[in-house]
């Protein structure tokens, strides 16, 4: 069925054509069944919020076409984007499970569908389909090592630039030949990537064009261009050293590097906490 957006309505979860391995996603046929009772689907525009942090939680969404950013804001303001969520993921599930306020506030970034369970019949669900309940669990558990990961990102990095690092080996996929360049089609703003690492737009910016200088990435329109993930995981370890005291000899050597190749090559702008090349680029070895 063909719906506003240009998008086709997956009103069916057994004829849904997404078959990866997600929260709901190949369910036994009865438990399907069962899904397609209890929910409700609608297609929601750009900028629909779908839950506000703090709300009483009314259930979860499950997200089938389109992307929803998942952020936290301050009273002063200050927003930090804690997940860009993709199509197959459950949104509100802490909150909902739990019985306590959203945790963040959902809102789509694109037009796309999502799947409305009202809290109660979803514990009900749970309680008929242990199988679906095992897989709950699980997820919450996935959720909360999330979480701490976020945690350390945001807290125990020592600079926008590693941060900035992470965030694009996050986007890279691990499959594939790690020296070839990684595609992928840029949605964000550089105020949502901001948010995401809890630094300013400008600041972002100055990222983008100190990475492109060091050739680590490129940009043709709105396609990032990854030139070479070994080269970015390199750089985040240096960075990494220097933040926790050290010696950046000590981990390029432990790499391969000379030492004297090394100071030959390198020159480190210590206050800046980012290597520079006398060509001002990196590549891989």
């Amino acid at each position: 069925m063909r719906a506003p957006y240009g998008l086709s309505i997956i009103d069916n979860c057994l004829s849904c054509p997404v078959h990866e391995e997600h929260l709901f996603c190949n369910l036994p046929v009865h438990a399907l069944q069962k899904l397609n009772d209890i929910k409700s689907t609608a297609i929601y525009p750009k900028s629909t919020m779908l839950f506000i942090e703090g709300q009483q939680p009314r259930g979860v969404f499950v997200l089938c076409a389109g992307k929803a950013k998942l952020f936290t804001s301050s009273s002063e303001g200050k927003t930090i984007i804690t997940k860009i969520s993709d199509p197959g993921e459950v949104l509100g599930l802490n909150a909902t499970i739990s019985n306590r306020p959203y945790e963040v506030t959902a809102e789509m970034m694109e037009p796309g569908q999502a799947n409305f369970i009202a809290r109660d019949a979803l514990l009900q669900f749970l309680r008929e389909y242990g199988e679906v309940a095992v897989r709950v669990a699980e997820q919450l558990s996935r959720n909360y090592y999330a979480a701490h990961e976020e945690i350390r990102t945001l807290g125990l990095t020592g600079s926008p630039s590693e941060k900035f690092a992470k965030l694009l080996l996050s986007w890279s996929p691990g499959a594939g030949n790690a020296t070839e360049p990684t595609h992928l089609k840029l949605t964000l703003t550089h105020e949502e990537i901001a948010e995401m690492i809890g630094t300013t737009r400008e600041t972002v910016s100055r990222l983008f064009s100190d990475f492109k200088k060091k050739q680590l990435l490129q940009l043709k329109g709105s396609t990032l261009i990854i030139r070479n993930k070994p080269a970015l995981e390199r750089f985040t370890r240096l960075m990494t050293a220097e933040s926790g005291g050290i010696s950046p000899l000590r981990i390029w050597s432990g790499l391969g590097f000379a030492p004297v190749a090394l100071w030959q090559m390198w020159q480190v702008d210590f206050t800046m906490c980012s290597p520079t090349r006398k060509d001002d680029s990196l590549t891989a070895t």
